[in-house]
């Protein structure tokens, strides 16, 4: 496996070098956790991956067979529901701590957030799903100039304690409702150790090859923490080694897979960009500014054999979806017209007329 290689096995082990027949939350399960804090991207970064409709990735979300809560780094994720609770034990701890860092601002300490949790409970308990703002009304907690910041930090907590998860949507609005309410808790539990292991076996088997920093990224915990798991599953993962880099993977044999021609119209936030520390093997980096920002900020992007060549941003109206892109060199019409066959996947996803600009 050679360095200009790695996007092309990163495709497969993403799930996106051909077409699938996985159920949404089947493509969840496989990433592990899928960075979701744009929910209408988020939700095509499913869509991409397998048939599913627009449509039929929300009754799975709604039905809570896919879970939308803040876990490893301090952002929302897709988690499978099978996932959530193991998930929670091991990465949940180590994000609270931010969490809780930022409460404190508010003068809401553990002590006080401990509080806030019990009567959460008795508010959703029942399957009662509510807004956040919902809950903050039935709290007491008045809304100031910064109280949006003070809501995120409770509904977080209560989320990473593995209190509360997404309830089903109330029209556009997000609601919350009771974890245990929606997917019981399993009868055995992992050790951190444990826990560790499967995260990272996942995330190998799932967005490999990868680094160790890669997987430290991605998983919020420290490289020394990430050194130790990867030593004590080692013989579970294979390894090449590019310009003195290790770089991990599971299940993919070098010499057989066959690379085809794709492009690909993948959302902002998308797992082939967001889950590594640095994405040269995917984008150039001459062009990385104008797909992502230094505060975290990234934009759909257009894949071109596994390669970004451009973005492209969507604008839905009622009867159709106004697609623009704006591509990094200057393309000729006749690939353009190659391209655009990219973004019949989307139209199929949203069950629309596609208008591209």
């Amino acid at each position: 496996m050679t360095h200009q290689e790695i996007s092309h096995h990163r495709l497969v082990s993403q799930k996106l070098s051909e077409p699938n027949l996985s159920s949404p939350q089947e493509i969840v399960h496989h990433l592990g956790a899928m960075q979701a804090q744009d929910y209408a991207m988020a939700k095509w970064a499913i869509g991409s991956r397998c048939n599913a409709t627009e449509k039929e990735i929300e009754d799975a979300i709604n039905s809570a067979k896919i879970i939308r809560t803040h876990i490893l780094r301090p952002t929302w994720h897709f988690v499978a529901a099978e996932d959530i609770h193991w998930m929670l034990d091991v990465s949940g701890p180590q994000v609270k701590k931010i969490v809780v860092s930022s409460a404190k601002k508010y003068d809401y300490d553990i002590q006080k957030l401990n509080k806030v949790n019990s009567s959460i409970e008795k508010i959703l308990s029942g399957n009662n799903h509510l807004t956040r703002e919902e809950i903050m009304q039935e709290l007491n907690i008045k809304k100031g100039s910064s109280q949006d910041f003070l809501y995120a930090a409770i509904m977080m907590n209560a989320e990473l304690d593995g209190l509360v998860c997404n309830g089903k949507m109330k029209g556009k609005q997000m609601t919350y409702a009771l974890l245990e309410e929606r997917v019981p808790k399993p009868k055995t539990k992992l050790t951190k150790e444990e826990g560790l292991a499967k995260l990272a076996k996942r995330y190998f088997e799932s967005h490999g090859p990868a680094t160790l920093l890669d997987f430290s990224w991605w998983s919020g915990f420290s490289p020394t923490v990430c050194k130790n798991v990867i030593n004590a599953i080692k013989l579970q993962l294979n390894s090449v080694v590019i310009d003195n880099q290790i770089y991990w993977f599971v299940n993919q044999n070098n010499t057989t897979l066959n690379f085809k021609e794709s492009i690909h119209f993948l959302p902002a936030f998308d797992e082939i960009l967001i889950s590594y520390k640095t994405r040269e093997a995917s984008i150039l980096l001459d062009h990385q500014s104008k797909v992502f920002t230094n505060n975290g900020i990234f934009k759909p992007i257009i894949l071109e054999n596994s390669k970004v060549i451009g973005t492209w941003k969507r604008t839905i109206k009622k009867d159709q979806t106004k697609i623009e892109t704006e591509f990094f060199n200057e393309t000729e019409s006749h690939k353009k017209a190659i391209l655009f066959e990219g973004i019949k996947a989307f139209r199929n996803y949203l069950d629309t007329k596609i208008v591209i600009d």
